[in-house]
């Protein structure tokens, strides 16, 4: 049984997933974006967005928090600099994994695509304007449609009553 079991070791050493993660990330950042396995995308996954989220602010301190981890200059800065600046009002989800549908030849292995999501400008669309940040909440949403049909009622039981005064001055008339 795999009770509490968080991560996935990847089949290697504690030493060895870290460097791995770390390279993959790096060359993630600078690339924006990569094909590897599925597993190692979800591992990957879960190691770059904190990053990514500790970049936002850029301290002296973020810096060197992020920098204990991918330990490549090039990539702190574009991490820090590109990065930071497209991915500053996105409150989370960074990266996307697409699914290829294709195996690797020698051992099976389920491929995919791992990018990061702002820098695919085939999602973006040219006009769309920016919302406003809203918060959900279920009793908002039907307080306001309650509110709705409230109005329509009152609205539609004003126009009834211009109609029946008309039909009562045209019944004396007669």
């Amino acid at each position: 049984m795999r009770h509490g079991k968080k991560i996935n070791h990847l089949s290697r050493t504690a030493s060895h997933r870290s460097a791995l993660l770390s390279n993959m990330a790096s060359s993630l950042i600078l690339n924006k974006r990569i094909t590897t396995t599925v597993a190692k995308a979800k591992a990957l996954k879960k190691y770059v967005e904190p990053l990514i989220t500790k970049a936002k602010t850029d301290s002296t301190h973020s810096r060197r928090t992020v920098m204990s981890y991918l330990q490549n200059k090039d990539s702190i800065k574009v991490l820090f600099g590109e990065v930071a600046g497209r991915t500053s009002d996105r409150p989370g989800g960074y990266t996307r994994i697409i699914k290829m549908g294709d195996v690797r030849l020698g051992d099976n292995a389920e491929m995919c695509l791992l990018e990061l999501v702002d820098f695919n400008d085939l999602y973006k669309k040219d006009g769309a304007e920016k919302k406003a940040k809203t918060r959900r909440s279920r009793k908002g949403k039907k307080g306001d449609v309650e509110d709705a049909e409230v109005v329509e009622t009152v609205t539609e039981e004003k126009q009834d009553k211009p109609k029946k005064a008309a039909k009562k001055s045209a019944k004396k008339k007669e």
